[in-house]
């Protein structure tokens, strides 16, 4: 059995995707457009080019998302996606990219738990925690 996040960005997975693959180095692993459906009336025709379903990997992890009914801004509340590296210097590096355009909700400093930990919600809403194991 598997747990695995998916994420709909109503209309903006792949601009998604490749920020996450510039950012974090994430790869795109299967992508099914709206147009490839047996089922025409599953969206509109002008939004044949969307994603239906896409996974992607981030380190180890695969992510599953969607354009979802490409109504504009996701909204993405009660989760984040907790980004574990093994040093400081690489969650400095992912702390910056993964914020940019976005926001920081803790600065990434040094806690009792961890030499590096920090919070940001990115440009499109994802919350993340950048957390460097002891």
């Amino acid at each position: 059995m598997q747990v695995q996040p998916y994420l709909f960005f109503n209309g903006r997975c792949e601009e998604a995707v490749e920020f996450y693959r510039k950012a974090a180095g994430a790869e795109a692993v299967e992508l099914m457009r709206f147009k490839q459906s047996p089922d025409p009336t599953m969206c509109p025709p002008s939004d044949g080019d969307k994603v239906m379903h896409m996974s992607f990997r981030i380190g180890q992890t695969t992510i599953l998302a969607s354009d979802g009914r490409c109504e504009g801004q996701p909204k993405f509340e009660g989760f984040a996606l907790s980004l574990t590296v093994p040093d400081v210097a690489a969650a400095e590096r992912l702390f910056a990219a993964l914020g940019e355009g976005g926001q920081v909700q803790m600065p990434l400093t040094k806690t009792f738990f961890s030499p590096g930990f920090g919070m940001l919600a990115d440009r499109f809403g994802v919350s993340w925690m950048i957390y460097v194991a002891p």
